[in-house]
């Protein structure tokens, strides 16, 4: 007597097997236009809310060095000492790094994505109506705030391409010093200065598209976010180059 073997049943649909590899949910939001949208609306505002906080507590530069300089000794001493001294402020750093690095990747994305659905591009005389001069150079002002940033890291926080103090060597604690002597070189000065330009008009036309991002778009808040926009980057712009050139005139000096 033979016997036979009766093959094992395959599942039915493809469903309990798709489900151990689904992506988590945030991960598929982001694979979508939708998504990517979403993160540089919510990484947009963590950046601004970031420059906007700098800017004010550099203002600190016109009460002397002594009001920067402590300042400066605050944001190492954050939570301390309930935490190491400086690990709350390299937490901050980093996570605005990894914003910085979330907002990249998904304006390049979303950048690819509208070339693969329009290869062909086109303009119309209503893009030319609607579209400002923030808008048409946001990939441009985006280089250029990014090389910036690189600069002012190598500049004021690392010391690298700053002037050496009366010792001969670059001082971290010694932040109005190292502003002065930075600033005091005019071409670094107006590179500053020409950079907040051109953050001033990536921070309007930014603001202006985080409501469009998020859904809040309807016409009749369309002043108020353009007031918005407007104002917020006038604000840290004002605030921004006033410094480098407060330095060159010789309001601010050591």
């Amino acid at each position: 007597m033979s016997t036979t073997t009766t093959p094992s049943r395959a599942p039915v649909s493809g469903t309990a097997v798709a489900s151990r590899h689904r992506k988590p949910f945030l991960l598929d939001l982001y694979g979508t236009a939708l998504g990517k949208k979403y993160a540089m609306a919510m990484s947009g505002i963590a950046l601004m809310g970031f420059v906007l906080f700098h800017m004010i507590g550099n203002l600190k530069m016109y009460f002397g060095a002594a009001d920067l300089n402590e300042y400066a000794e605050f944001l190492k001493k954050l939570l301390y000492p309930l935490a190491p001294k400086e690990s709350v402020l390299w937490i901050l750093r980093l996570g605005l790094l990894g914003m910085l690095a979330l907002h990249l990747h998904a304006a390049w994305s979303l950048t690819v994505l509208n070339r693969q659905a329009r290869p062909v591009r086109y303009q119309s005389a209503r893009d030319y109506q609607e579209a400002s001069l923030a808008s048409r150079s946001m990939r441009l002002s985006g280089i250029v705030v990014v090389l910036f940033l690189a600069w002012h890291l190598l500049d004021l926080t690392f010391g690298v391409v700053n002037t050496i103090g009366a010792d001969g060597e670059f001082v971290r604690a010694e932040v109005y010093a190292n502003v002065v002597r930075s600033f005091e070189r005019w071409p670094v000065a107006l590179f500053y200065v020409v950079a907040n330009l051109f953050l001033g008009l990536h921070l309007s036309h930014g603001a202006w598209s985080i409501f469009q991002s998020l859904g809040w778009n309807n016409p009749r808040f369309n002043s108020w976010r353009r007031a918005f926009a407007r104002g917020f980057a006038a604000i840290v712009v004002i605030g921004n180059v006033s410094f480098p050139i407060a330095v060159t005139v010789g309001i601010v000096s050591v």
